[in-house]
């Protein structure tokens, strides 16, 4: 684990905001402009896979394929997911209504998740990213993922942290449970934006959804239906946001880095072809990501050679790596982070 008190910067930023350099530069070629052709083709293809899922699923009735459409909308919904997140970051529309309003038909109504509640959840770790008091990402609810938060550990964080890096990607089986959880709490609570509108939406969801399955299917196959969808759904989506944080640099108190800094150290990108861009969601060129939100996902493939040319120009390390090896290193970090569970047991 490193912390700001280990962290190392090779060297001071300059007069003048390093940021807005780039900054500049990432105008000047284009990519912070909207692309709305590209969000409504995109758009317009998830709405047909969707639908064309539950009509196939329709269709087929009692059988055993039904594993197969629950594998297939497992997918769907980790692909909504990721048009709910650029809807957040407004890439796609320019003023907040029209973002609110898709994000919550997409986010509430389509797959069951507070938009609500996520996009705060989203805005405060985009703010302190692997911030282990202030991102909500690096809270030791059930994982610990600093040696720091093992010692303080109790409870169930206590129990799991001593083998978190084994049973990390079983756990990741109920983080779709999790999504729909976190939304209900969410709308059982005062304070959340147009409560009554996103808890209408999770019930007509969850309660269309349950519908669908016991009336078309029968109880068994509902029941094993509703467990691959949602297990391989909560398995896609901590495969997807893993590998941006997870095993980077976490700091505590009030660290000493400007915004710049603070993006880059504490992401990493997955290198890969366009194959791994519509798997993550763009969300592989996370450093790019952090540093323009905005950004449409599409412009993140080519702003990534600029921004990891800048960064060697001003001397900020810029850490990029194979899919496999950033889950590697995910693993390796949660296991030396629960290293002191494993000695005072």
């Amino acid at each position: 684990m490193v912390t700001t008190e280990k962290l190392v910067l090779p060297s001071p930023p300059r007069p003048g905001s390093d940021f807005a350099r780039l900054c500049r530069r990432i105008t000047d070629a284009g990519l912070l402009d909207r692309r709305p052709g590209y969000y409504t083709a995109r758009i317009s293809l998830v709405t047909v896979l969707f639908a064309g899922g539950w009509v196939a699923f329709a269709m087929l009735g009692d059988s055993w394929w039904q594993l197969a459409v629950a594998a297939f909308q497992a997918f769907l919904f980790g692909q909504i997911a990721l048009l709910s997140h650029d809807l957040a970051h407004r890439q796609v529309f320019r003023t907040r209504r029209p973002a609110e309003i898709a994000g919550r038909l997409a986010g509430n109504l389509g797959i069951g998740m507070s938009y609500g509640w996520w996009m705060d959840k989203h805005t405060r770790h985009h703010a302190n990213p692997n911030h282990e008091e202030l991102d909500p990402d690096v809270d030791p609810d059930i994982l610990v993922w600093s040696q720091r938060q093992a010692r303080e550990a109790r409870g169930l964080p206590r129990f799991v942290g001593r083998h978190q890096a084994l049973l990390f990607f079983p756990l990741l089986t109920l983080e779709g449970l999790n999504l729909h959880w976190s939304g209900i709490r969410a709308v059982a609570r005062p304070g959340l934006r147009r409560r009554g509108l996103e808890a209408t939406l999770l019930f007509i969801h969850c309660a269309g959804y349950l519908a669908a399955l016991f009336l078309v299917l029968p109880p068994g196959l509902a029941l094993l239906f509703f467990a691959v969808h949602q297990g391989l759904w909560g398995v896609y989506m901590g495969s997807i946001f893993a590998p941006n944080h997870k095993g980077m640099p976490t700091l505590t108190g009030r660290p000493e880095l400007d915004f710049l800094r603070k993006q880059v150290l504490t992401s990493r990108n997955v290198a890969g072809g366009p194959v791994i861009d519509v798997l993550l969601g763009g969300l592989n060129h996370q450093i790019e990501h952090h540093l323009f939100p905005s950004m449409p996902s599409v412009h993140l493939r080519r702003a990534q050679p600029m921004v990891e040319a800048y960064c060697a120009e001003i001397g900020i390390p810029y850490l990029r790596t194979g899919l496999v090896s950033s889950y590697r290193q995910t693993l390796r970090h949660l296991h030396e982070a629960g290293a002191p569970l494993r000695n005072a047991s």
